[in-house]
């Protein structure tokens, strides 16, 4: 239950039905628009709460959708031609985006017609047009992505921001990090007080860049204020680990680290695949471990954990892996429509505008976030 000062959220737009609405942008990602309608379409099937707007080409897109009785009555088409390539420069498509699929995808949040977008698309141009439609948060001096990351913890995940929206980030960058890094743990992972890291060579308090340094002191003096607690340095090993909820790094690092990870699971994956396969007898054995292979496979998907949120905006967008199929677009999705049901977006706003006040964004508890995933 929300404590008296939480702020009280004006609640997810909702359509006609009352379900909440998600901007998706079908244009852009390496596999196509069927790949996001088909991922559409399984959200759809497995929560009567979601609609859309999708935004792109109109005639490819009815014929999509047509094909998709999950989606009928649910799916708005917005018509935009162009299409932002992952070729595309930020600059260029900020100054020449305005009939693009990402641009309108992005409008749809702006003009308050969606809760939040959800694109495929090129990471910078994506960036780029959200801050500029959408402004950055009062207070905010660079947003962040943040991304989940499979950890020991009971919940499954870890949290790490930034991983790709600014290579830099000052002392002030990292607090501001660490607050709205903390608020998404609570809004969107239940965590009532999240464990803070700041990621560094070491954990030692003598290792680290001066803004390391910098930003420990500061991160360290917000605890209370802030409703986190701050476990201090933590290091590479430590991302997938239980010691912490949220891992603080600027973009440069956060991004190599991210793509460091999602290259491992992979290459595991085809490791394993490889072994059982090698000999009659392993085939044998890759059978009898079918189910325990499963699930270890579920566990370290890419896919199943797809979906980077850029913090720090007047708006939620949630950006999708570019070569991301129906299953990591339906994932995108489940992350998206989870944070516009918990009203993340008003509470990490009133956080980043006034984070003197303590627990104002506490979470709601998780069995009625979970509700209706």
């Amino acid at each position: 239950m929300l404590s008296a000062r939480d702020p009280q959220p004006e609640g997810p737009l909702s359509g006609s039905t009352g379900r909440i609405v998600i901007s998706v942008d079908a244009m852009g990602g390496d596999r196509g628009p069927a790949a996001v309608v088909a991922g559409m379409a399984d959200s759809a099937s497995k929560n009567p709460a979601i609609e859309f707007i999708v935004h792109g080409p109109e005639p490819e897109l009815a014929q999509l959708v047509a094909k998709r009785p999950e989606l009928s009555g649910r799916c708005t088409i917005r018509h935009a031609e162009g299409v932002v390539t992952m070729d595309d420069k930020p600059g260029q498509v900020m100054r020449n985006g305005s009939g693009t699929s990402m641009w309108s995808a992005i409008e749809s949040v702006r003009n308050r017609e969606a809760t939040v977008a959800v694109s495929c698309g090129n990471t910078g141009a994506l960036m780029a047009l959200s801050v500029i439609r959408l402004r950055k948060l009062p207070g905010v001096n660079r947003p962040a992505i943040a991304c989940l990351w499979p950890s020991r913890n009971p919940g499954g995940f870890n949290l790490m921001l930034d991983v790709g929206a600014d290579i830099k980030a000052d002392a002030p960058d990292l607090l501001q990090y660490a607050l709205m890094g903390a608020s998404y743990a609570r809004n969107g992972l239940g965590i009532e007080r999240p464990r803070i890291g700041l990621l560094n060579v070491g954990t030692e308090e003598h290792k680290g860049r001066a803004e390391l340094k910098a930003a420990q002191d500061l991160i360290a003096a917000a605890t209370e204020t802030g409703g986190f607690d701050y476990v201090g340095f933590v290091e590479g090993g430590d991302l997938p680990s239980s010691r912490v909820d949220v891992i603080v790094t600027d973009g440069f690092t956060g991004n190599i680290a991210l793509k460091t990870g999602e290259g491992t699971a992979r290459l595991i994956g085809d490791f394993l695949r490889e072994e059982f396969n090698a000999t009659l007898l392993s085939r044998f054995a890759g059978l009898l471990a079918l189910g325990l292979l499963t699930r270890f496979r579920k566990r370290i998907d890419p896919r199943r954990q797809n979906g980077g949120v850029f913090l720090g905006l007047n708006g939620t967008i949630v950006k999708s892996h570019g070569s991301a199929d129906a299953t990591g677009v339906a994932a995108a999705i489940k992350l998206a429509f989870r944070l516009a049901e918990s009203g993340f977006q008003d509470r990490l706003a009133a956080r980043v505008a006034s984070a003197a006040l303590a627990g104002q964004d506490a979470a709601q508890p998780l069995e009625q976030n979970r509700a209706s995933e």
